[in-house]
């Protein structure tokens, strides 16, 4: 019997002691998803392990290791991929930083997938069992979403999220934000999965909750509104993402309200007009923002708001700026990043080429909580700095009341989390270079013997 170890690798933020808690946590898609799609002929014993619940042993007995990881997590997935190879186990690398630096990672790893693997991952698998497995699997041309089986939520360790009924209706991005990895990795189009599949599998999920992590499922405005009219008879409720476009369909917003929406990440990224223009992402209006909170707030519909600090002609006030306006807003649950010039996309380029990368290549930095490159109206120190001012003070106990209080939505969810994200704001300048790479830096400029470099 075939046996493969699927790992999620842990961050210094995102592990087992680390500050990020239950109430934070949902389960993760990409490995149950995979180990759904491992063929049924080859009768595999499967096991999952995510590094942010609990410890990976590397005595684990394994025929195949399988690595998801996005950048920030890049140092670690190769460390582990060492740890196993020195024992003779093959590895497979794939997800976001192997799609975006298949050569580096292919001096890591035996085998690199770069895309989405619905059906690369069955046919390496297949291979490998023949004993041919190839160094490179890249995603199918003719990539389909529909018959797939149901992810297997039954290798997790259930006790460890807040919920295991996430799921995905579609993916990919039609936008094309300048700071965004996805359509630099999966490019600017989208895949659907059939309506009536997804809305099996979510009736068949225990209890009324569900969490769909698809990045904007409303970017086909007719395929969204199929998808809500349908979960309306499942009176189920349901969390997920979107854009700001949802607010400027009155249908699109109505159904899903009709269809259990309760929460919703949405990326309102800059108070600022003119940063949302250089973003590339004109289709925000920092002047429709009070009125669209307003509107998901009177349907129960509570946000967890994103703003991105360090763009070009973000200067120190920046932060003093965006935290009153979150208050005066009231979103309910604030969530800031550090601008980080992802490998591929326009914004890396653009910072390459102006020599302003201060940390490249050093993944563990590119968690987009750390400032790895030039600002242009501040120190790096300043943006650091101020970021986590921001954290702390829309994590005091007035500000949280007040945004609260002053949308009432979802707060059997949203207290804990805010309790969540106050310890995570107090815990976060601890995080620094030194503990982020600990035992995990490797220097991918430095060759590996026994492997032939990049792709």
């Amino acid at each position: 019997m075939m046996k493969i170890l699927l790992i999620l690798p842990q961050g210094a933020i995102y592990r087992k002691s680390g500050s990020f808690k239950k109430s934070l946590r949902y389960a993760p898609v990409a490995l149950t998803t995979l180990a759904g799609l491992v063929p049924q002929e080859l009768n595999a014993e499967i096991r999952i392990v995510d590094e942010g619940v609990e410890e990976l042993d590397f005595n684990t007995e394994a025929d195949l290791v399988g690595i998801t990881a996005i950048t920030g997590s890049a140092p670690r997935a190769y460390h582990i991929a060492q740890r196993f190879r020195a024992r003779g186990v093959p590895v497979v690398m794939g997800g976001v930083h192997a799609t975006l630096m298949p050569g580096e990672a292919a001096k890591y790893v035996d085998t690199v997938v770069t895309g989405f693997a619905e059906e690369s991952w069955p046919r390496l698998l297949r291979d490998f069992k023949q004993n041919k497995m190839e160094r490179l699997y890249t995603q199918s041309p003719h990539l389909s979403l529909a018959n797939l089986p149901i992810a297997r939520r039954d290798l997790l360790k259930k006790e460890a999220y807040i919920t295991t009924n996430s799921m995905q209706a579609t993916r990919g991005c039609i936008n094309n934000c300048d700071f965004c990895v996805i359509p630099v990795a999966w490019g600017r189009r989208m895949y659907f999965r059939p309506v009536e599949e997804v809305v099996k599998e979510a009736a068949e999920l225990p209890g009324k909750a569900l969490l769909f992590v698809d990045p904007s499922p409303i970017e086909n405005v007719e395929y969204a509104k199929s998808l809500f009219r349908a979960l309306i008879p499942l009176k189920k409720k349901w969390v997920g993402l979107a854009t700001t476009k949802i607010t400027k369909d009155p249908e699109l917003l109505d159904l899903a309200t009709k269809s259990g929406c309760k929460g919703l990440l949405i990326g309102f990224e800059s108070v600022t007009q003119e940063t949302l223009r250089l973003a590339n992402k004109r289709f925000n209006s920092v002047n429709d923002y009070s009125e669209m909170v307003k509107k998901l707030h009177a349907r129960g519909i509570a946000i967890m708001g994103c703003f991105v600090f360090g763009f070009d002609n973000d200067d120190k006030d920046v932060f003093q700026r965006t935290v009153e306006f979150v208050d005066r807003i009231r979103i309910d649950l604030p969530r800031y990043a550090v601008l980080t010039p992802f490998p591929g996309t326009p914004l890396y380029k653009k910072l390459k080429s102006e020599g302003r990368i201060l940390k490249d290549n050093r993944w563990s930095l590119f968690d987009a909580q750390h400032v790895v490159f030039k600002p242009a109206k501040m120190t790096p120190e300043e943006l650091q700095e101020g970021h986590y001012w921001a954290w702390r003070q829309s994590y005091t106990a007035g500000s949280i009341f007040k945004r609260l209080a002053g949308s009432r939505c979802l707060l059997q969810v949203l207290v804990p989390a805010n309790v969540g994200y106050r310890e995570y704001a107090r815990a976060l300048p601890g995080y620094t270079e030194e503990v982020l790479t600990e035992g995990t830096w490797i220097d991918v400029n430095e060759p590996v013997g026994g492997l032939e470099g990049r792709l």
